[in-house]
């Protein structure tokens, strides 16, 4: 099977273009790949398939060989693919996802993609869509235990569920070895959960480290930096428009509240290719 290593800020997943090539059991191949000492390493799996409802699908797997919804670094990858493979001409694409059907804007330098916008779509916050267990209709900065310590979070869908939690250490230095599963196996997530912890620096500024369900530590997550920067917004400790700052690097985020649509932008690269026997 032919394949393609690609990352958005160290995010990194294997890529398989499946209107050329067949992946008979992803989840098991998801597992197989992502290994760093026996397969290529990485934090998942995202199949490019062709799409009846929009240009192209992207099915996503974790590390563990579970789909998941949504990844915002991903879905700028496929983006880069499909125009530097000349799968496309356009610089505005549309690609269908388990999390709806999301547009994307292209910026191209030198005939390859450099950045890449993407539309997001709308937040929710009702916890029965996250989902998440909880008396109130939505969680937002309501105290939350786990691994025996207390904490204030925000819990938001950007196609995927997240738990976002502002800390006033020094996120750099957390344990989340020990945090990351406390949240993301909790008995209020029944489908698990993204976790991310942040800083707010100033009005414009966040640092966040995340651990994803299925995957643990990575460096960056699209959806995660989303619904970060949105719980944030939401609870009046940033403007609209904010730079998350990343292990891997920096994405902007902004919240259109008028259209109530969240656009991420950021950078998209590939690492190498070759083939692989499953």
């Amino acid at each position: 099977m032919k394949f393609t290593k690609m990352h958005g800020l160290g995010n990194d997943y294997v890529y398989v273009n499946c209107l050329e090539e067949t992946v008979a059991d992803p989840p098991e191949a998801a597992k197989k790949i992502s290994d760093r000492h026996f397969g290529i390493g990485s934090d998942g799996l995202i199949l490019i398939k062709s799409s009846k409802a929009a240009d192209f699908e992207m099915e996503m797997y974790n590390a563990d060989g579970s789909r998941g919804e949504m990844c915002g670094n991903g879905i700028r990858c496929v983006a880069k693919f499909v125009y530097d493979k000349g799968l496309t001409d356009k610089t505005q694409i549309r690609v269908e996802t388990l999390g709806g059907i999301k547009t994307l804007d292209l910026t191209v330098e030198g005939n390859t993609v450099a950045l890449v916008k993407v539309d997001m779509g709308a937040p929710e916050f009702l916890a029965e869509k996250i989902p998440v267990i909880a008396e109130a209709k939505e969680v937002v900065e309501q105290p939350f235990t786990a691994a025996g310590k207390e904490y204030l979070v925000t819990c938001v869908s950007m196609g995927n569920p997240h738990c976002v939690t502002v800390l006033k250490e020094d996120v750099r230095e957390l344990n989340l070895l020990e945090m990351g599963p406390a949240f993301e196996n909790h008995e209020r997530f029944p489908r698990r959960i993204n976790t991310e912890f942040i800083n707010v620096i100033d009005e414009h500024t966040i640092r966040m480290r995340v651990w994803e369900r299925g995957s643990g530590e990575t460096l960056a997550c699209g959806t995660g930096a989303c619904a970060a920067a949105v719980a944030a917004m939401r609870t009046g400790k940033t403007k609209n428009e904010v730079t998350v700052k990343l292990l891997g690097g920096d994405l902007q985020i902004q919240w259109d509240q008028e259209k109530n649509a969240v656009y991420m932008t950021g950078p998209a690269e590939i690492v190498f290719e070759g083939e692989i026997l499953l």
